[in-house]
């Protein structure tokens, strides 16, 4: 049985279906209560915001595991990335000599590939032109990566927390949970990328993920979602905010596309990631990307933003027949 980044745990899917509240609520607890046991350090996150290097050779590391894993499932990428912060949270950036993060980032890439059971080749991976390494350098460098981790590779991440955050809005639909679950994964994919978002725990991304996403799919609903996270005794208000706020500043709703056409369209993790690695080309065209109403000064400009308005204008027409389709199922909700 493979691992999976939303059930972390091998009973984990009886969790929502469970009659027993006592035995739901102890394993609700213990999620909670070790997710930063699978976190980067604070001395780590402190680092990479004050020094421009740390944070630069991280992005080159991301950037490195993105395109290993550019034909597998984005979970894969998304595990690997929290392996290596992980591991460098008890290290030393590996500043001096490049190929050292480089085989870290291949590393863990390999042990995540193996922890989701998914077939590989050691070269086939690393044919970008950049060092290769063997299969023996490669294991010797997982066990390094193992101990530091202390071996807690099932880890609990944002996604873990996702149902349970859904389950508290006492949706009916499930075209709506299945809305609000797609985008709020977009943005957690996203915010990885972000040092300004790893701070938080796993549990406030997902939360302020789902929040972002309500507010952007129901925005007549958003109070009632945003109450009924609040009043999750689970979740430190203050910390939601910031996250939240955090989130917002990003601005990742203009990055890449929101996949909100789920009745001719279904979500796959091999979407998201197309949408991540166009994210990510998207700042060298920055200007015609992340603001509609902006003008360019030069005539280049001009024509890659006429050419991508009719897009973006199709993506909202989307999203506003969304909304309008699904109003009266979400006026049902229970209101808190």
């Amino acid at each position: 049985m493979d691992f999976s980044l939303e059930n972390p745990f091998t009973n984990f899917h009886e969790l929502f279906n469970d009659d027993d509240e006592d035995s739901t609520e102890t394993i609700l607890e213990s999620l909670f209560l070790v997710e930063s046991d699978h976190m980067p350090s604070k001395s780590y996150i402190k680092t990479l915001k004050d020094r421009d290097l740390d944070n630069s050779l991280r992005s080159r590391a991301v950037s490195s595991i993105l395109q290993f894993s550019c034909k597998f499932d984005p979970f894969l990428s998304y595990l690997a990335v929290n392996y290596m912060d992980r591991y460098l949270s008890s290290q030393e950036m590996p500043q001096p000599k490049p190929w050292k993060l480089r085989l870290l980032a291949v590393s863990c890439f390999s042990l995540a590939a193996k922890m989701r059971q998914i077939e590989f080749s050691c070269t086939q991976f690393q044919a970008d032109g950049g060092l290769i390494f063997d299969t023996q350098t490669i294991q010797r460098m997982e066990c390094l990566i193992l101990g530091a981790l202390k071996w807690r590779m099932r880890s609990i991440t944002p996604f873990t927390f996702l149902s349970f955050f859904i389950s508290l809005f006492k949706l009916k639909d499930l075209t709506v949970q299945r809305a609000l679950k797609t985008r709020a994964s977009e943005v957690i994919f996203q915010a990885q990328i972000d040092i300004k978002l790893i701070e938080f725990k796993p549990s406030i991304i997902a939360a302020s993920a789902l929040l972002f996403a309500s507010r952007e799919l129901f925005p007549l609903q958003f109070h009632c979602f945003r109450k009924a996270i609040s009043n999750c005794p689970y979740v430190n208000k203050e910390n939601l905010l910031r996250c939240y706020n955090a989130m917002q500043d990003t601005s990742m709703d203009d990055e890449y596309e929101s996949e909100i056409d789920l009745e001719s369209r279904s979500y796959t993790p091999v979407n998201v990631l197309d949408c991540r690695v166009s994210s990510s080309e998207s700042d060298k065209t920055n200007v015609t990307t992340t603001d509609t109403k902006a003008t360019s000064s030069s005539s280049d400009s001009s024509t890659t933003s006429s050419k991508l308005s009719p897009e973006r204008d199709t993506k909202r027409r989307k999203l506003s027949s969304y909304r309008n389709n699904h109003s009266i199922q979400l006026s049902q909700t229970q209101q808190y």
